[in-house]
């Protein structure tokens, strides 16, 4: 068993890093970072547990320390809010740690992997030049913004088709923006059309994703997005719907084959979180839903549905998946295991 750290650990993200590790076949939890007014405390007493999967013992009676490098093993999980996480990481990756980080502040830096297994796994090849680019001793690797995870995914497979542009509208869960949250009588019956930064993050990071490896670089991928991001009344699960515009004239049929059809480095390795289908296209009118859809294969899948010819672009349809594990806590998890099985840790 390697033994892992977490860094945030009281956080959402954090707890959702415990239910993901918990039973992990590689990985134990051997320590839990977090603030100052954590520090010392039992975790049962320094956070509230937030998850319906019960808050294992061990964890719960192992005392929270200081988010600092020093006692924690050299593989760490970071869930840390971004105003603090550029320093803390750089530290721990300064320190020689492996810091598999959810937050924003080194996903879009040249030499930092910003990482989804099944779409772009040889961008790890960038921790080659990392430490040279940073001094650092260890390595950051990322994962991408919880939104970006599930719409960079459903256009991987469309890459084929000559992906040109891309409109998307988000509708995303009211548990991406941590606890406690938006407030209630800001949420209930309504629809908040704005996240802060959000946008941003969701035009930019797929071009990252979808790119292609040159020597210690990626040549960003040429498509256009363009983004709306809203907060809708769901508790889990970032919906989406997107237009796409395509070079080729592929039928229905190829597109939902594509998707179907598609698998990675993680499939092909059977990494434990690794969903055996990735991306599954729903034929029924009213799918992907939150309620129905977003626990698919643990909350890894990412869910696809309702295309159709569109009047502007070539395309649309609507795509599903699990912002707090897909596009967190368990898409680290899967980078991790991909780093273990290419000999990184």
């Amino acid at each position: 068993m390697i033994p892992v750290g977490i860094l945030g650990a009281t956080g959402m993200v954090g707890q959702q890093f415990i239910a993901c590790l918990t039973n992990h076949p590689w990985f134990t939890v051997d320590w839990l970072g977090a603030s100052e007014r954590s520090q010392g405390k039992a975790f049962r007493d320094a956070a509230a547990w937030r998850l319906a999967s019960p808050l294992p013992d061990r964890i719960a009676k192992k005392v929270v320390e200081q988010a600092a490098p020093g006692n924690a093993p050299k593989l760490v999980f970071s869930g840390l809010d971004s105003s603090v996480a550029g320093e803390i990481e750089a530290a721990f990756a300064a320190a020689g740690h492996i810091v598999v980080s959810n937050s924003r502040n080194y996903r879009m830096e040249q030499t930092v992997p910003l990482l989804i297994p099944e779409v772009n796994a040889d961008h790890l090849e960038l921790l080659r030049c990392q430490s040279v680019a940073t001094g650092w001793k260890g390595a950051v690797v990322t994962n991408p913004n919880c939104s970006t995870v599930v719409l960079a995914m459903a256009l991987a497979p469309l890459r084929q088709f000559g992906l040109k542009t891309g409109l998307v509208t988000t509708l995303q869960a009211i548990s991406g923006a941590g606890y406690p949250g938006v407030p209630s009588w800001d949420i209930l019956g309504n629809i908040i059309p704005f996240i802060g930064g959000e946008e941003d993050k969701v035009e930019s990071e797929p071009r990252k994703i979808l790119g292609t490896l040159k020597g210690d670089r990626i040549d960003y991928h040429p498509v256009k997005l363009s983004a709306t991001t809203t907060r809708v009344p769901v508790q889990n699960g970032h919906s989406m719907s997107v237009s796409v515009g395509l070079e080729q004239r592929p039928t229905p049929e190829a597109i939902i084959d594509a998707w179907n059809s598609f698998r990675g480095r993680p499939q092909e390795l059977e990494l434990p979180t690794a969903p055996p289908q990735p991306i599954v296209y729903r034929a029924e009118q009213n799918r992907p839903q939150p309620i129905l859809d977003v626990n698919s294969d643990n909350g890894m899948t990412v869910t696809v549905g309702r295309l159709r010819t569109c009047a502007l672009f070539d395309y649309k349809f609507v795509a599903l998946g699990h912002n707090t594990i897909r596009g967190a806590a368990g898409a680290a998890v899967l980078n991790a295991e991909l780093m273990h099985k290419h000999g990184i840790l």
